[in-house]
C-alpha cells in the first residue's frame, strides 16, 4: 500500500481500474491486481518506492497522453475546467424539464420533415441551450436521461442521446458553451436523412444485407440535402453531419477521409454517436452494456477515432457511468446514481435486488467509497456490469 500503479500487463480496460494510474490505498486493490497481473509499474515519484531494486528498468508507456496533445486538436479554442455546481437530485427536475422541452423541438422538425416544410431550425437552437446548461452543471442527469429510449422510436430517441453524449464529451474537453451548443445541434440534426429510409428497413431483425446497409448510409447526403434547404444553417451543423460516420483509418463513409480530413467536431460526435448505438436497443441488435461498449471504443482508439478523444470520453463517462446496472460481490443487484472520479470502482450505488434477486422494499443509497461489509464479512464492490433490462430492472423508471 502506498505505491502508484502507472501501468499494467494488460491493458487497463481488462481490469476494472480503467485506464489510469491510482495510488494503491487498501489490500482489496492488491487483491485484484494479483488476480489479474503478473507485474505492475509503479512510479516512485508518486508512491512509495520498492524496498529492493527492480530487475529491469524498462520504461513503460504513457497511461495518458498529455493535455497538451489534448490542446493541439483546438489551436483556436479556449479550453477551460468545469466543476460540478449542482447534486443529482437537485439536477433531476432542470434537466427533466430541459429534456422535455428538447423532445417537442424535435419532434416538430421530425413532423416538419415528413411534411415537406422547412425545419425549425432556430426553434432547436433555443431548445438546446437549458439541455446544456444542465450538463455543465451535472451530467449524470442527463446520463440518466438518456436510458429513456426504445427500439420502437430509436431514431428520434437516438439523436437526442447522441446530443447528450457530445456535450458530455465536449464538456470535459473544456469546450466553451457556444461550441457544447454546436456539438448538441449537429449530434441533433445528423440523422434527419434516415426519416427518407424506408421504415421496414429500418425495421429489419438481425443483421442487414450489404444492399441495405448502403441504402441506409444514403442517410448522410439525405441529410445534407435537408440541411442545406434551411435558410440560415450553419456551415459547421453541415460539417458535422457529412462527416459523423467517417473515420480516422479511412474505413469510414461516404467519402472514406482519412483523420486530417475529419474536422474535430465530427469527430466527437461520431465517438457519441457509436457509444448510444452500441448501448441501445435496436430492431436489428440488442444493447450492449456500458463496459461492453467503452472496451469496443477503446480498441478502437487510434484506428477508428481519434485516441485523445476516446480517453476523454472514457473519462466523462466513467467505467460504470450513471444509470449502469450493476451487480456486487454480495450477489445483491444495484444501479449506479453517482460515479466517483477519483476512485471509479466505488460509485454510489442504489441497491434494488438481494442475494437471490428478490427485490428490496426499501431500496437504500450505499457509497462504496465508505468500504464495507456484509454479515459474512465478505468486502462489498461491484463485480460486473449488467445487461440493460436485466431482471426487468428499467433504470429510467427508478429516479424518474
Amino acid at each position: 500500500m502506498g505505491m502508484y500503479v502507472r501501468e499494467l500487463d494488460r491493458p487497463w480496460l481488462d481490469t476494472p481500474f480503467l485506464m489510469q494510474g491510482f495510488l494503491i490505498k487498501d489490500k482489496e486493490e492488491i487483491n485484484i491486481l494479483q488476480s489479474l497481473c503478473k507485474y505492475v509499474y509503479i512510479d516512485e515519484k508518486l508512491g512509495k518506492q520498492p524496498l529492493i531494486s527492480a530487475p529491469h528498468k524498462t520504461s513503460p508507456s504513457k497511461a495518458r497522453y498529455s493535455r497538451d496533445e489534448l490542446i493541439k486538436l483546438f489551436p483556436l479554442i479556449q479550453l477551460k475546467t468545469y466543476i460540478q455546481k449542482n447534486e443529482l437530485d437537485q439536477e433531476v427536475a432542470p434537466a427533466k424539464r430541459a429534456y422535455s422541452d428538447l423532445e417537442d423541438s424535435v419532434s416538430s422538425m421530425i413532423q416538419a420533415h415528413q411534411k415537406g416544410m422547412t425545419l425549425p431550425y432556430q426553434q432547436l437552437r433555443q431548445a438546446i441551450t437549458p439541455m446544456v446548461n444542465s450538463i455543465i452543471r451535472n451530467p449524470n442527469a442527463a446520463m440518466w436521461l438518456t436510458r429513456m429510449k426504445n427500439a420502437d422510436n430509436y431514431i428520434y430517441q437516438h439523436s437526442l442521446s447522441t446530443s447528450v453524449w457530445s456535450v458530455i464529451l465536449g464538456r470535459q474537453i473544456g469546450l466553451p458553451a457556444k461550441e457544447l451548443e454546436s456539438l448538441a445541434i449537429g449530434a441533433l440534426l445528423c440523422d434527419i436523412g434516415m426519416l427518407n429510409i424506408p421504415f421496414e428497413l429500418i425495421k429489419t431483425p438481425g443483421k442487414l444485407s450489404d444492399d441495405n446497409i448502403k441504402i441506409i448510409q444514403t442517410h448522410v447526403s439525405l441529410s445534407i440535402d435537408a440541411l442545406e434547404a434551411i435558410p440560415g444553417i450553419r456551415q459547421q451543423d453541415i460539417m458535422i453531419v457529412s462527416n459523423h460516420h467517417e473515420r480516422c483509418n479511412g474505413q469510414g463513409y461516404p467519402k472514406g477521409i482519412g483523420s486530417k480530413d475529419i474536422p474535430v467536431m465530427a469527430k466527437i460526435v461520431s465517438i457519441a454517436d457509436s457509444y448510444d448505438a452500441m448501448t441501445s436497443l435496436r430492431p436489428h441488435a440488442s444493447a450492449k452494456s456500458p463496459v461492453i461498449a467503452i472496451k469496443q471504443l477503446y480498441k478502437l482508439r487510434g484506428t477508428s477515432y481519434q485516441a485523445e478523444l476516446v480517453e476523454e470520453f472514457i473519462q466523462a463517462v466513467g467505467i460504470f457511468p450513471t444509470g449502469t446496472l450493476v451487480e456486487l460481490s454480495t450477489g445483491q443487484v444495484a444501479i449506479v446514481v453517482a460515479e466517483n472520479k477519483t476512485r471509479r470502482l466505488r460509485p454510489k450505488i442504489l441497491i434494488l435486488l438481494d442475494a437471490n434477486k428478490n427485490p428490496f422494499k426499501n431500496a437504500s443509497i450505499t457509497d462504496l467509497m465508505t468500504p464495507r461489509k456484509n454479515e459474512y464479512e465478505v468486502p462489498v464492490l461491484i463485480t460486473k456490469s449488467l445487461e440493460p433490462g436485466a431482471y426487468g430492472i428499467r433504470p429510467e423508471e427508478i429516479f424518474f
